[in-house]
């Protein structure tokens, strides 16, 4: 895979850490504000657009990132050649494994992105130095778990109704919205929500408009989504 968009886009200032919006969320909380020096040395910014491969399988796993903005799909390609989506990552999430030498999964950008970039024998040298960081990886790793086998719940559902309901209850969880604000912005489209649940177009859109009329759910965007009835979705996703 080609990386010479690692060498594109602006360095990491150190203000930047402090009020990024993934400040809390990503490998950098276990590090006090005086401790992110050691995180500016190795870090870079990079702004990528959807569509873009951040990291391939099968590639040395030279590089690992905490995702701060936008989404990223994580894809593993099976023995006969068909590719799955086998998770989401959203902002404050690990973008890449460390202590591998090869990658497992392909990663690529559903929306446009923005991540904090670090060489990644370079960021567990950092790590190993910090202890209070070994416990937050810890934690992120069965947080990790959590997810992919709610992920594997979600794409095992039999039908169309149930993986979407499934899934924009997910999204409601998982997506940052203005205080007060009860709709979120989907982070894809309708094509890309079908490839995620094994579904076509036209199934998603037939299923959101009879969600709509159900009074499930409010659509008051191109991509915007209201849960009006969170149970009644809840039961619908089993």
């Amino acid at each position: 895979m080609s990386t010479r968009w690692l060498a594109a886009n602006d360095g990491c200032p150190p203000g930047r850490c402090i009020a990024c919006a993934a400040r809390e969320s990503g490998v950098c909380a276990s590090f006090a504000d005086e401790e992110l020096g050691a995180l500016h040395a190795i870090g870079r910014k990079r702004l990528l657009p959807p569509g873009q491969v951040v990291i391939s399988a099968g590639d040395s796993a030279a590089i690992c990132a905490n995702l701060v903005a936008g989404v990223l799909k994580v894809v593993r390609e099976e023995a006969d050649g068909r590719a799955q989506i086998v998770g989401l990552l959203f902002p404050g999430d690990m973008v890449g494994e460390l202590f591998v030498e090869e990658a497992n999964d392909t990663v690529v950008a559903l929306s446009a992105v923005e991540l904090c970039v670090y060489p990644r024998r370079a960021l567990e040298a950092v790590l190993a130095r910090h202890p209070a960081a070994e416990n937050l990886l810890l934690r992120r790793a069965l947080a990790t778990l959590a997810e992919t086998r709610r992920w594997m719940l979600m794409l095992g559902r039999r039908h169309a109704p149930e993986k979407l309901a499934a899934f924009l209850l997910d999204m409601d969880r998982r997506l940052d919205r203005a205080e007060g604000d009860e709709s979120y912005e989907l982070p894809m489209g309708r094509a890309a929500i079908g490839e995620v649940l094994g579904l076509t177009i036209e199934t998603v859109s037939r299923q959101m408009t009879a969600m709509k009329r159900a009074g499930l759910i409010a659509l008051p965007g191109l991509r915007r989504v209201c849960l009006l009835d969170r149970a009644a979705l809840a039961r619908i996703a089993g």
